[in-house]
């Protein structure tokens, strides 16, 4: 890295903590603007800020080893979070929650199953399921950020790394709430989709059909399942080995994903700070073309590891290898810059949204019920910190970023998705049911977690 590079990320960081104090005042009005913006931002920087919150440095990381392992099979595992959402989003999940105006998913649970003993019920389990799965978000970023950026300041360790962007994000997020999470996420759209074209540039540039050719296995284009991965077997991957029987796990919890709507994160905040259920659809129409550029980044930057540098050990630090010896001076700083905004979206959102769980379905009904909108305020600052903290926490405990997806995506996610797709649609379900089956699946993932060395 240059004293360019290094100038344009500094650049980057300032202009993000500007935001926050410039959007300070906005957001401190009333819970509604910090967690929702008053329910007055339009439906495109909605849709732009849901869709690069998807965009984020570890998953993209993650996805990048998945290809340089296994090839494009690795497209199998996409299923398990639900590759169709957005339609689901657009036809009517979308609307139905933008008409319910609650301020979070949890509290969603009272449209649905009232306002007695029952819909209590179901409204604290699901925002303690949400409150967990966005610490692990956070322990999972943790972990990929630090990987990432020490490769390109190796003088400090990962876990110093990941503290320090962490907690610069954590500043412009608690002071801006939800504007300064949707503005910044507006910019770094466009940085991240410059520099995922950038990327594809320098591999369409850097590679010719035979090199590529010669590089990659006879198979490795084949989207194909195998019932069986031999080369895995006995190796640290040997959870791919029976990868026939996986597919069709990550189909089946894709399906049911689908079906059960937007999840306990922002995706549920994004449609509720939408104008109308009509915006609200919109965002669903609009979400999933913002990710398009996302394949061209990770595409670009598997194969130029795998006919380049054939010799990295550790998949999951092909990307930032790449980054360093393909990109010139000044270059590498943007899509450095690029990319920290790709993590940057995705851990503000999950905080801004971590922290209205805490706030408005524990501490604001049970607590504090008349409390003032500048003490709610205050109290989601100190919410916002704490939900930081514990997902460090995690990030800690974990060993790699495949620890920490899998099991939010595998054992979380499959734990209560069974619950969360009823609740749509079996008029039978009511809120001690659902809290009944979220709160053992979420006690069952946690199991495996704790138990790991």
């Amino acid at each position: 890295m240059g004293s360019i590079d290094y100038a344009v990320i500094a650049a980057y960081f300032v202009l993000v903590m500007g935001l926050g104090f410039w959007y300070q005042k906005r957001a401190a009005r009333d819970l509604d603007a910090y967690f929702l913006g008053g329910r007055s931002m339009h439906w495109l920087t909605l849709a732009m800020s849901g869709s690069v919150s998807n965009f984020d440095i570890t998953g993209t990381m993650w996805i990048v080893s998945m290809l340089y392992l296994m090839g494009m099979r690795s497209m199998w595992i996409h299923w398990m979070w639900g590759w169709m959402m957005g339609a689901f989003f657009l036809a009517y999940m979308g609307k139905w929650v933008r008409r319910s105006r609650v301020m979070t998913g949890a509290e969603w649970m009272m449209t649905r199953f009232g306002t007695g003993p029952g819909g209590i019920a179901a409204r604290m389990a699901a925002a303690l399921m949400a409150v967990v799965t966005m610490a692990g978000m956070i322990g999972y970023a943790f972990q990929g950020i630090g990987k990432f950026a020490h490769v390109y300041f190796p003088q400090f360790t990962p876990q110093a790394l990941a503290l320090f962007i962490i907690s610069a994000t954590t500043l412009y997020v608690l002071l801006g709430g939800l504007y300064s999470v949707v503005v910044t996420d507006v910019i770094q759209t466009a940085i991240v989709t410059l520099a995922s074209i950038i990327i594809a540039a320098v591999a369409y540039a850097n590679l010719d059909p035979e090199a590529i050719s010669r590089a990659l296995p006879a198979d490795w284009a084949s989207l194909a399942p195998k019932w069986r991965l031999a080369e895995f077997a006995g190796t640290e991957h040997a959870a791919y080995e029976l990868f026939g029987a996986l597919v069709i796990v990550w189909v089946a919890k894709g399906l049911l994903l689908n079906l059960g709507g937007p999840g306990g994160m922002y995706e549920f905040q994004r449609f509720l700070a939408a104008r109308n259920p009509r915006d609200a659809a919109k965002i669903g129409a609009a979400w999933a073309v913002f990710m398009i550029v996302r394949w061209a980044l990770c595409m670009g930057v598997t194969l130029l590891g795998l006919v380049t540098l054939a010799h990295i050990a550790d998949s999951e630090q092909v990307m930032p290898t790449v980054l360093r010896e393909y990109l010139p001076v000044g270059l590498r700083g943007f899509v450095v810059a690029g990319l920290l905004a790709a993590f940057m979206s995705t851990f503000s959102s999950t905080v801004n949204s971590g922290a209205s769980y805490l706030v408005r379905d524990f501490y604001q009904p049970y607590l504090r019920p008349n409390a003032s909108e500048r003490h709610l305020v205050r109290a989601s600052y100190v919410a916002t910190v704490l939900v930081v903290i514990a997902g460090i926490a995690i990030g800690f405990r974990a060993t790699s970023i495949a620890q920490i997806w899998e099991w939010l995506m595998t054992a979380l996610g499959a734990g209560v998705i069974i619950p969360n797709v009823l609740r749509w649609y079996w008029w039978r379900m009511n809120g001690w049911g659902y809290a009944a089956g979220t709160v053992v699946g979420m006690l069952l993932a946690l199991v495996p977690l704790f138990l790991s060395k």
